[in-house]
């Protein structure tokens, strides 16, 4: 327990986030430019959360035993996994309802600024989020992504909640 406790503490993990969600992210450029699968605004949004899961590993990798950048890392993490597992939820929801007019796919993403049209290659979306064009095992692009951030998401919890307990327990 004590291993897991201390794991936000060292930057190896941090390093570990930061390298699994950046080549997430070249897979998804991969699909998009190398097989010709269009992401949807439902995709971009779910790039952009795991944007944020690489951010969190690189602010903690800056220094892990600065009590700040580690909690901002921490919440950075947090706020990124639950934010990319519900938009994959979502994207599922919409590509597996019998309505066609429970969901509506936006064209354009609902960014502050507009990185759709300052980096196109990356924030554009092209496809249609009810189209499942791409399995694996069964499973369509966000159903993985929904196994994915899950699990980031439970990692973060074990690391947590361990951490939580040791220090009540000291």
């Amino acid at each position: 327990m004590n291993w897991l406790a201390n794991l936000a503490q060292q930057r190896t993990p941090w390093v570990l986030l930061a390298v699994t969600a950046f080549t997430f992210e070249v897979v998804a450029l991969f699909f998009q430019y190398q097989m010709g699968l269009e992401p949807c605004i439902m995709c971009i949004y779910q790039r952009t959360a795991m944007l944020g899961l690489l951010s969190a590993g690189i602010i903690g990798a800056i220094k892990p035993t600065n009590m700040i950048i580690r909690v901002s890392a921490l919440l950075s993490w947090a706020v990124a996994s639950i934010w990319g597992y519900l938009i994959a939820r979502q994207h599922i929801e919409m590509q597996t309802t019998t309505d066609p007019f429970a969901f509506s796919c936006e064209f354009e993403p609902n960014f502050p600024i507009p990185l759709h049209e300052w980096i196109p290659q990356f924030f554009a979306a092209t496809g249609d989020c009810g189209n499942i064009d791409w399995q694996f095992a069964g499973l369509s692009m966000p159903a993985w992504m929904e196994v994915i951030f899950g699990a980031f998401t439970l990692v973060l919890i074990s690391v947590v909640a361990s951490r939580l307990i040791i220090k009540k327990s000291l």
